[in-house]
């Protein structure tokens, strides 16, 4: 690297102090990505929750297919950007299988096997059986190392319209069954429903000091401080991105989260990084290069509207 490229891209460190623990502050310039620079010196990423499976990714939107499939060149630009590793998540049972063949073509992707809440309804036909065939993949999927959670399960009172209260309650005590029987961690879903959730999941762990291991994640978390305060009290962590970040409420939420207890994510193709968002003050937005509406998608083109892994500097 010549001089004048060296200093297009220098980094300024600069250490502070918060809660007694030692804080890294990076500022970069030029062209290259802070997520790469956070990489160039021996900090790895992971994005815990992108849903790889969704028909966008191959092409395909509220099923009328608009462009090619094109997952290879969104998983290329997550890698180029710096990330290190992808849980894909899974919401159903084929949802999961799904998660876990595309987890299996590459060492650095790793799935999740349950079912969303608003998709609880699966289970009414024959709960036995989906739950066994839940179990069995996840057993599967855990032996070769690429199963790494119970999820996506939990609570969704936002969206009732599309499974009922009633219904997601009996569903996710099955689920945190299943997760305790193979051992594995939670990967959470909570929309307007916290007392629920910390209920069911203190009644089911019990307290705390009972254990050292952390449980899961409440993922794409939006709700309050002393929310998320009593989620890590159970042991969770608590999973953030774009739409944990949207308003000031939000980021002040963040700002009270210890940072051993926060896990990164995007939740692709969905809570896209926005320029309205609060933390556009902190982190001025770009969009990815080449975006384009779907209709006019070609190879090498992002999709405006569109979240993708690479986006999670965002979240950083």
């Amino acid at each position: 690297m010549d001089a004048a490229q060296s200093h297009r891209n220098r980094i300024s460190i600069s250490c502070i102090r918060c809660r007694g623990n030692r804080e890294v502050v990076i500022n970069v310039e030029g062209p290259y990505s802070k997520l790469q620079m956070l990489s160039m010196i021996g900090r790895k990423f992971i994005d815990i929750g992108a849903n790889l499976t969704d028909p966008m990714f191959q092409g395909i939107y509220n099923g009328s297919p608009k462009h090619e499939p094109d997952i290879k060149s969104v998983l290329n630009r997550a890698w180029n950007a710096g990330l290190d590793k992808i849980i894909v998540t899974g919401g159903s049972l084929d949802d999961c299988k799904d998660a876990l063949k595309i987890a299996r073509g590459d060492g650095r992707l790793y799935s999740t096997v349950g079912v969303h809440p608003t998709r609880c309804g699966d289970f009414e036909n024959d709960p036995e059986s989906l739950l066994e065939q839940l179990k069995q993949l996840a057993e599967d999927g855990s032996k070769e190392g690429k199963v790494v959670a119970i999820g996506e399960c939990g609570l969704d009172y936002d969206r009732l319209k599309f499974c009922s209260k009633e219904t997601q309650l009996k569903y996710f005590e099955k689920q945190l069954h299943l997760a305790t029987s193979l051992k594995l961690p939670l990967f959470l879903h909570c929309r307007n429903a916290a007392s629920d959730l910390i209920d069911i999941l203190t009644k089911h762990f019990g307290p705390k000091e009972d254990r050292r291991e952390l449980l899961g994640v409440v993922h794409s978390f939006d709700g309050t401080s002393k929310e998320a305060a009593e989620i890590i009290n159970l042991g969770f962590c608590i999973g953030i991105n774009g739409c944990s970040l949207k308003v000031e409420g939000n980021l002040e939420c963040v700002r009270s989260l210890p940072s051993s207890h926060i896990l990164l994510e995007t939740d692709s193709p969905w809570c896209e990084p926005r320029p309205t968002h609060a933390w556009n003050c902190f982190v001025p937005y770009q969009p990815l290069p080449s975006q384009v509406k779907k209709e006019k998608w070609q190879h090498g083109c992002t999709i405006k509207g569109r979240n993708e892994p690479a986006n999670i500097v965002y979240v950083i």
